[in-house]
């Protein structure tokens, strides 16, 4: 049986026997001995994205009390659901996206946790997910943006809305009424600001 640890735009955690090429982690919210989730979603507002392979590591999931880990189908999908890179294993991606975020928020020198107080703000309605209107057509978002549209998830690529799922993107094939924003709207800055996460390979197959 798949373990809950696969991570949704919406930043809901589910199981589900897909793979992703990202894992990042909100603290420990498992408890090892069962290999399951607490009934909290984070324990610490550093939700952060890394690389699956550093160094050579190996995790054994779950297993012990250390930072649970979860996964995403890509980097556009983690900064929807909130997180940001890691300053560890994705130091170079880390302080670029803290100089396109620097750039696109209209501020300088920032640590890592005032990006997250801002990020926690932005990403959390409570127990759920924060979502922000859109100012302006979708098509004009970003690449990396995502939106949230009749309860399905959207990521913009070149000007393309494509409809999210765990196993990859594929061409959207309904209108986008009353979208609402899933990128919390500092990341967005960051995007126009000219920082590019990394996409899934199907996206470039359902443009």
């Amino acid at each position: 049986m798949p373990l809950q640890n696969r991570v949704t735009p919406s930043g809901n955690i589910v199981a589900t026997p897909e793979r992703g090429t990202f894992t990042g982690n909100r603290g420990i919210i498992h408890d090892p001995s069962t290999k399951t989730l607490l009934n909290r979603r984070w324990s610490n507002p550093a939700w952060i994205t890394c690389v699956c392979e550093f160094c050579g590591r190996r995790r054994d999931v779950m297993a012990t009390r250390s930072w649970t880990e979860l996964f995403f189908l890509d980097e556009a999908t983690s900064f929807a659901a909130g997180h940001r890179p890691c300053f560890y294993c994705r130091r170079d991606d880390a302080n670029r996206f803290r100089a396109a975020w620097e750039e696109g928020n209209g501020v300088t020198r920032v640590r890592a946790t005032e990006i997250d107080a801002v990020l926690h703000r932005e990403r959390l309605d409570n127990r759920k997910k924060r979502l922000h209107p859109v100012d302006g057509p979708v098509e004009v978002l970003p690449d990396g943006a995502m939106v949230q549209a009749g309860g399905e998830s959207f990521l913009i690529a070149q000007g393309q809305a494509l409809q999210w799922s765990f196993a990859g993107y594929r061409a959207a094939d309904v209108e986008l009424v009353d979208a609402h924003l899933l990128t919390p709207p500092s990341t967005l800055r960051a995007f126009r600001a000219g920082y590019r996460p990394v996409l899934h390979v199907s996206a470039a197959a359902g443009n």
